[in-house]
């Protein structure tokens, strides 16, 4: 059992942004435990900003970013000893085999291969030298088998093959199962909704939408028009 009363990451009417510039505005968000929460949206609406927000890695201009219940404004690195994993696009070590990789990340073979069993035969292989998918197996793999309490996770699919991106997502769906919560960017918008309790819908800085995948479902052909409508790539996201 695990307690769904208290969020473990929380936003508060919070803004946040880069110099003087917010990015994210008055956002009001939440995770708890066991569920897999889904942030939406088109290039520059602000999801990558709000993780980064709610990780620690950027202090929020106005409002609040909670952690474990309480405020905080502790960075990352101090946010992961206390059970926070964050996951970007193919975040390996290149110049070390996959092996040792998981050995940075203090995560045994056994465990990732359980996980991933798809890397038995990569064990030895540089990670610059694995695919996209590999790389993004590998990435995960160090984050879930240290039974995070919370997962943020940047795009895990971007660029990779369905069947791929099915046994990622499928992945965190089952640690979410034994407790850990998730909060997932995510283009592949049908696919998340598949394994997601909850979803919110970013544009332009601001939540538009939220709501259970079957009440969003109503809306799927205006979400994915939004994302084809703004193809133009901002930094800030």
């Amino acid at each position: 059992m695990h307690d769904t009363d208290v969020p473990l990451i929380e936003a508060r009417a919070l803004s946040a942004g880069y110099g003087s510039r917010p990015v994210v505005r008055d956002l009001e968000l939440e995770v708890r435990p066991g569920e897999v929460v889904a942030l939406l949206g088109p290039n520059g609406a602000g999801k990558t900003t709000t993780l980064r927000a709610l990780s620690g890695g950027l202090l929020p201009m106005h409002g609040e970013a909670h952690w474990l219940g309480e405020p905080s404004r502790a960075p990352l690195h101090r946010r992961a000893r206390q059970g926070l994993a964050y996951v970007g696009e193919r975040a390996v070590f290149t110049r070390l085999d996959t092996a040792d990789n998981l050995r940075v990340g203090r995560v045994t073979t056994e465990q990732a291969l359980e996980l991933f069993p798809e890397l038995a035969k990569r064990l030895r292989t540089g990670a610059g030298m694995l695919s996209g998918g590999e790389q993004q197996m590998l990435s995960l793999a160090r984050a879930l088998c240290r039974a995070p309490r919370m997962l943020l996770a940047d795009e895990l699919s971007l660029g990779l093959a369905p069947l791929v991106v099915d046994r990622l997502l499928r992945a965190v769906r089952e640690a979410a199962d034994r407790g850990m919560g998730a909060l997932l960017v995510e283009q592949h918008v049908r696919k998340v909704l598949d394994i997601a309790d909850r979803v919110y819908v970013l544009h332009r800085g601001r939540v538009t939408m939220t709501g259970t995948p079957a009440e969003l479902r109503a809306d799927l052909d205006a979400i994915e028009s939004s994302y084809l409508a703004e193809k133009t790539i901002h930094a800030t996201d």
